[in-house]
């Protein structure tokens, strides 16, 4: 395994490969969920290409940055067991400037769910990934559905700006409980991770509904907001593929998300009919 820190050292590394590229972007704290990208991108691609990178851009102030989980060592040995080819593995200053274009965000999907309870956020995210792409050029780009808006905006991005890359979505990985993985689930207590799986819980009580042809949207939502109780809610969402409000579910054109705070950490999961 190839570890380049130089963003114009990976480039012209890369150029010079007559070969399919598929491309993990992370934060780190790599886990299940990271590896089924990496496993979906090695069978796909010629070359795999994972990126570490804790991007400050998209934490806003008060956020976790600093506490953010970091396992460097582990994560190199993760990405050489995985097959990972090149990690890519800069610092913030190989990233950015002290005078910074950036990327915004669309000024309505990006500004709901998560934007709206994270203002800004999401310009940091379109940002580093527009870097991380020109720099990487890859064939593929693998994105996990939790995020599901996150994958939304990065997909609206490469196809408004034109740039040659497919944006593949890869399933959520849950634990055997239901709990969907995050690297944040590590500041979970054992009495808190047992509240988080009213997450799981909420979505199951909502496709349930769905399975018994209750489309209403202000349904679901009702049921999933008992569910949820008694943590603090974010949103608690009913939206089609282009992440606008819907009064009725419509079976393959819908994602149902929430985003919760267990303890001190927010928490988000969701369903795709």
């Amino acid at each position: 395994m190839k570890i380049i820190s130089s963003p114009l050292e990976l480039k012209n590394y890369l150029k010079n490969q007559n070969a399919s590229i598929g491309f993990v972007p992370t934060m780190g704290a790599l886990h299940e969920g990271h590896i089924s990208l990496m496993k979906r991108a090695k069978e796909e691609n010629d070359i795999l290409v994972v990126s570490i990178f804790l991007n400050p851009t998209q934490f806003l102030k008060g956020e976790d940055l600093d506490k953010y989980p970091k396992k460097d060592e582990a994560d190199k040995r993760i990405c050489e067991l995985f097959g990972v080819d090149v990690l890519f593995f800069p610092q913030v200053s190989d990233i950015y400037g002290s005078d910074e274009a950036s990327v915004l965000a669309p000024k309505v999907r990006g500004f709901v769910l998560e934007g709206e309870s994270r203002p800004g956020h999401f310009n940091g995210v379109l940002t580093v990934v527009m870097k991380l792409l020109n720099i990487v050029n890859p064939t593929r780009a693998y994105f996990g559905k939790k995020d599901a808006q996150q994958l939304n905006l990065i997909s609206l991005m490469t196809k408004q700006f034109f740039m040659d890359v497919e944006i593949v979505p890869v399933d959520t990985v849950r634990e055997k409980d239901g709990l969907a993985l995050s690297s944040r689930n590590a500041y979970l207590s054992k009495q808190e991770r047992a509240e988080a799986l009213k997450i799981a819980a909420s979505l199951r009580a909502a496709s349930a509904l769905v399975s018994r042809g209750i489309l209403d949207a202000d349904e679901i939502i009702k049921v999933m907001r008992e569910t949820l109780a008694p943590l603090e809610i974010f949103y608690v969402e009913v939206v089609n593929r282009d992440f606008e409000k819907i009064s009725v579910a419509q079976i393959g054109n819908t994602v149902i998300l929430a985003e919760v705070k267990v303890g001190t950490t927010r928490l988000l999961d969701n369903i795709w009919l």
